[in-house]
């Protein structure tokens, strides 16, 4: 179905859809039950705390929709890579993206594009709603709340720029990105607008960025909403990757110093309220506890609210077993060790291994991880690398290896040699990071070719870094609505 952002939200509906949200981000049980307000006019939205709360929780909702953080936006640029091999050609689960085989009419792309769209103006929504509509909550409150809803505009515009923009790294940001909607938008009437560049996109990003860190409080009062809830460190985490997407080494240590403030393990988090930490045993983060320390910022899933079927990454991946391990990918490895821990997130069926981070049964209640404090540890290790601080990135991807694989010893031949130790890096990436959406991503941003991969049923090509489909292809959506694009 055909959906497009400006057409579908108004302010009278977006109460309606978003004031009593399931998600879990709330302060207590209370608000996840307001009561139900079938007619409230546009003038009235922001009358009330919890109105104006329940427009916050629709970013997040927006945010958590099927074909973005709920999910599928990790599988669509994972399955980009050679780690993964397309069982069932189903293009309803990835296939396009396996193969790389998108056109503009694609669900996927249209889904993708809408749904970071329809984020995106929720954020504006909010924005422009509390500065006009004072007094209604503190002016703290407001402030806190416009923190979320800049961090999750930037997280929605990232994903937009790392699927259908040119990599930063390719031309400095000079190429053209996708539109920048900053003013909330209730009718058609602001439809065409020009796309802006590469740059512009990721300026927006890191202003956004930078305002949450400075509005966002350091912490709430559980360890669920410190995950589920955007704080001071999850902005600092989310610049950190936006800055490796740059090659802005300087700017990823700045933040991710922040963050980890050693120069050897064991890391861990001493200026924000959270104290962030690697969880001792990394299964735990995707079977028994989604909300320990490690877990910056999650998507969470209930009961209540969860996807089924081919709208859940655990139904594709685990339940239906459409994409099996690459056996000459990372799993072949020999920096991934048979008595690594992280192994016990694969299984066994027919001879294939398949992947098994997300294993809950339908109703497939795993959180989906956005940030984790391995990642934060790993772009560290990158821009340390890359700057020429060999031993501060080795003690960095020595303290994310270790925690799952003790025995293991990097080569001094290894950790000497800038190259080397970068290759080591990028590895343990794919290791430690599998399943959450970064391999493509991290593919695009060192300009490297989207690998062939295959096997005797299915086959996609390589895909270099000048070809069309090295990116998405503009949604139709956008293309049918607006005329300057």
């Amino acid at each position: 179905m055909k959906t497009y952002f400006k057409s579908q939200i108004k302010p009278t509906i977006a109460v309606l859809l978003l004031s009593a949200l399931t998600l879990g981000s709330c302060e207590n049980n209370e608000d996840l039950n307001l009561t139900s307000e079938t007619t409230v006019s546009d003038k009235d939205i922001f009358k009330t705390p919890a109105r104006i709360e329940g427009l916050v929780n629709g970013i997040y909702k927006a945010l958590k929709g099927a074909s973005l953080y709920g999910g599928r936006f990790l599988l669509y640029h994972d399955v980009r890579g050679e780690d993964f091999i397309n069982v069932t050609a189903n293009t309803y689960t990835g296939y396009e993206s396996w193969n790389n085989s998108y056109s503009s009419g694609s669900n996927d792309i249209n889904n993708l594009w809408s749904q970071a769209y329809t984020t995106i103006n929720n954020a504006n929504i909010l924005i422009e709603g509390l500065a006009t509509n004072t007094g209604v909550i503190t002016d703290q409150k407001a402030a806190e709340y416009i923190g979320e809803a800049k961090f999750l505009r930037a997280v929605a515009y990232y994903s937009l720029i790392i699927s259908y923009g040119q990599p930063y790294n390719k031309d400095a940001g000079a190429s053209k990105g996708v539109p920048l909607r900053l003013k909330a938008e209730t009718g058609t009437a602001n439809n065409d607008l020009a796309r802006s560049s590469v740059a512009e996109i990721y300026t927006q990003i890191l202003k956004d960025l930078d305002d949450a860190e400075a509005a966002l409080p350091q912490n709430y009062t559980s360890s669920e909403l410190n995950t589920t809830r955007a704080h001071t460190s999850s902005a600092i985490a989310f610049k950190t990757r936006v800055y490796l997407s740059m090659n802005n080494w300087a700017k990823v240590i700045e933040e991710a110093a922040k963050l980890a403030p050693q120069t050897q393990a064991p890391f861990s988090t001493t200026a924000t309220a959270v104290k962030h930490a690697l969880q001792p045993d990394i299964t735990v983060l995707f079977a028994s506890n989604y909300t320990t320390v490690e877990s910056i910022f999650s998507i969470p899933m209930s009961s209540l609210d969860s996807y089924t079927g081919q709208s859940s990454i655990a139904y594709i991946y685990n339940t239906n077993l459409e994409y099996y391990l690459n056996p000459t990918g990372i799993l072949g490895d020999a920096q991934w060790a048979t008595a690594d821990a992280r192994r016990a997130l694969t299984r066994t069926v027919s001879g294939k291994q398949y992947f098994k981070k997300y294993a809950k049964p339908s109703p497939f209640l795993d959180y989906i991880p956005v940030l984790r404090y391995s990642e934060v540890l790993l772009n560290y290790a990158e821009a340390a690398a890359k700057t020429g601080n060999l031993t501060l990135a080795t003690n960095l991807l020595k303290a994310v290896h270790a925690r799952s694989d003790a025995a293991y010893v990097f080569s001094s031949t290894t950790t000497s040699d800038q190259t080397l130790l970068i290759e080591a890096i990028w590895k343990e990436r794919r290791i430690e990071l599998l399943g959450e959406g970064f391999r493509g991503p991290d593919l695009l941003r060192n300009l490297q070719a989207l690998p062939a991969k295959g096997d005797s049923n299915l086959q996609a090509p390589e895909v270099t870094s000048a070809a069309v489909n090295y990116i998405f292809p503009a949604a139709n959506t956008e293309l049918a609505t607006n005329k300057l694009y």
